[in-house]
């Protein structure tokens, strides 16, 4: 019998007072006679970088590539623990010299890199709540952010800067110091200025503080971070942190991968004193970086890992075929990564493994499912273990992981971490049991790690957090082996494949103001990296435009020409871009159909709203077409 991985620590309960059944509440087994608790002598996230610099503060801590004089990308420079240290504290008594005081929020906005870890750790030093700003969440995102988090400083990088100014009228009020990730233009401190704001380069900034300077004291119940998050519909949703769930989480993964040899987090690996290399920020030379790197450990998105199993499938000879087949064959059986072919990964595999750099023994993966072929290609051919993880913002990242070792776990997100207790709760609308012989229904969490409500929006956490359950809006299903499979997700959100979320009804409705169309159904799912819709067309406008260009096709026939639809699909986009969307939300391909949505064939309510597995259903042949055609095209 297959081992199995959760224990059970509460029944499950049939329905009642009109509460949905719910099923049984179970722990993973590295954790089965209490959570995780975090130690009384930690009190913030500080503490564990404080100590990885006191043990090896010449370690090397943060790098990146440096371009040569021929503007190309050479070796890694590194910072040392001690030099990140020192940066830290001087930035956060520079904070503090102008009046950023523990607890005020300080805003950091701009792609990973050293910088933004050093302004993280300079936040925590003086216990600065740091508010990360994203421009992927909408239009006005950014400005929405500092306004209702009142931000009154922030970290910005260099190429954000005439973003962050051009909506600086808007919250002036609130952000009284931009400081850059390099250097700021004379033009850019004027405009800064004209709206009482004072904008300064990283050197700048840094003179103003010291190194000798009293820290504050710090508390488990501090907030670390507010993390902004996609709302259905409307404005981001603030999720509040504390010090005690962050650090209950490094803990967490500090406690399986002792146990397992798992690991994820920027803060982990400063905690245990790793070297964190960040890449150039292009996809197209993600491999090259890879290569002059040498991880260990890698942790990507989907979409990542489509690109470098694109970029070395070609690597492993058609004559790898049989080995392949075999060590997968070992892996079902059970047999470690490292006893499941080890001849053939030194003479079949290796140029995979090169081409992650040689070194990696741990791959990790986020943010949404890693499509299967993938994945059992990485863990054949790379060497190295690879486990999914599941989470969300508000359980402050990863509460599920797959065991890298336990083949068994591929397609699942794995077993709750150490922090949290897991169960299903059934959707009887969407036809999910929890009580069933195989229990499906949404995700429900609790424990440590979770966050402590959404920023000014008590009615938004009352939605979700219900008799101290957080309700995740993901549906799942437990596997035999204690590990959990995401099927399907409750609300009207999704990600696409590089991990951007799709508040799909917020978009229809502003493609809906296109005036050539009466109804719209956008498609996307997190194996792919785009959307694609089915358009009911206004049929005026459509037969108006089919006489302005001498077409005499019906108006059914219309609905089928390949012109008819660029023309549909180009006005969609045309609107999408006057309202704003961002490059993911645009559409790459429409069916048009000629019959509007109905009740007859169950693709709407009675108060007309999407009814969307049944919409899936009904044109999943069509959703299939689209997919192939924009893909055909892009290529």
């Amino acid at each position: 019998m297959a081992e199995v991985y959760t224990v059970k620590v509460e029944e499950g309960r049939e329905a009642s007072n009109g509460k949905p059944s719910v099923g049984a509440v179970y722990r993973c087994i590295y954790a089965k006679d209490s959570l995780l608790q975090v130690p009384p002598q930690l009190h913030s996230p500080w503490d564990f970088f404080r100590d990885s610099v006191k043990r090896n503060p010449n370690c090397r801590m943060l790098g990146r590539r440096q371009k040569t004089e021929s503007k190309e990308a050479g070796p890694y420079a590194w910072l040392t623990y001690q030099e990140v240290y020192d940066a830290s504290i001087q930035m956060g008594s520079a904070m503090r010299s102008l009046g950023v005081n523990p607890g005020d929020r300080c805003g950091i906005y701009g792609s990973n890199c050293p910088e933004w870890i050093i302004a993280m750790e300079a936040c925590n030093s003086h216990a600065v709540t740091y508010v990360p700003l994203y421009d992927t969440l909408g239009p006005n995102a950014v400005e929405f952010i500092i306004n209702h988090a009142e931000v009154s400083i922030a970290f910005v990088q260099e190429n954000k800067i005439p973003s962050i100014l051009s909506c600086l009228e808007r919250c002036c009020s609130n952000l009284k110091t931009i400081v850059s990730f390099g250097s700021v233009s004379s033009t850019q401190k004027k405009e800064a200025e004209k709206f009482g704001t004072c904008c300064l380069t990283w050197g700048e900034f840094l003179h103003l503080g010291s190194l000798d300077c009293d820290l504050p004291s710090k508390k488990k119940t501090d907030i670390c971070t507010i993390m902004y998050t996609s709302g259905t519909t409307g404005d981001p949703k603030g999720v509040v942190i504390k010090n005690e769930a962050f650090m209950a989480e490094v803990l967490s993964i500090d406690q399986i991968i002792s146990l397992t040899d798992r690991v994820i987090m920027e803060t982990y690996c400063i905690h245990k004193n790793s070297s964190i290399g960040f890449w150039q920020g292009d996809v197209r030379f993600l491999l090259e970086d890879i290569q002059t790197l040498k991880p260990t450990i890698f942790c990507g998105v989907p979409r990542v890992f489509d690109r470098i199993y694109a970029g070395i499938n070609n690597k492993v000879s058609s004559g790898g075929a049989l080995q392949s087949a075999f060590k997968l064959r070992n892996l079902e059986k059970g047999l470690p990564q490292h006893k499941a072919a080890p001849l053939f990964d030194k003479l079949v595999f290796d140029k995979t493994k090169q081409a992650l750099g040689g070194r990696v023994r741990i791959l990790l993966s986020g943010a949404a499912p890693l499509p299967r072929h993938v994945e059992e290609f990485m863990r054949v051919t790379s060497g190295s273990t690879l486990s999914q993880g599941y989470g969300l913002t508000e359980s402050c990242a990863g509460c599920f992981t797959a065991i890298g070792d336990v083949y068994s776990m591929t397609g699942t997100v794995g077993i709750p971490m150490t922090t949290i207790e897991a169960r299903l709760e059934s959707v009887p609308e969407m036809g999910y049991d929890a009580l069933s012989g195989v229990p499906r229904g949404e995700i429900c969490l609790r424990g440590v790690s979770l966050f402590s409500g959404y920023h000014k929006r008590q009615d938004l956490t009352h939605e979700v957090m219900v008799d101290g359950w957080f309700h995740t809006g993901d549906i799942g299903e437990w596997q035999p082996n204690g590990a959990m499979k995401i099927i399907d997700r409750k609300k009207n959100i999704f990600k696409l494949s590089q991990g951007e979320y799709i508040a799909v009804e917020s978009i229809e409705n502003k493609y809906l103001q296109c005036p050539l169309i009466t109804s719209i159904w956008v498609y996307g799912n997190s194996f792919e990296s785009f959307l694609v819709a089915v358009v009911v067309p206004e049929r005026k406008a459509l037969e108006d435009w089919a006489l302005e260009h001498n077409l005499t096709a019906d108006y059914k026939s219309l609905c089928d020409n390949l012109k008819a639809r660029k023309y549909i699909l180009d006005n969609l986009n045309s609107t999408a871009q006057k309202h704003q969307l961002r490059g993911f939300e645009l559409l790459k391909a429409v069916h048009l159909e000629p019959i509007p949505f109905d009740m007859e064939r169950d693709l709407i309510t009675p108060t007309f709203k999407l009814k969307r597995p049944q919409l899936l259903k009904y044109y999943k042949n069509h959703i299939e077409e689209l997919y192939k055609e924009a893909k055909g095209t892009k290529a």
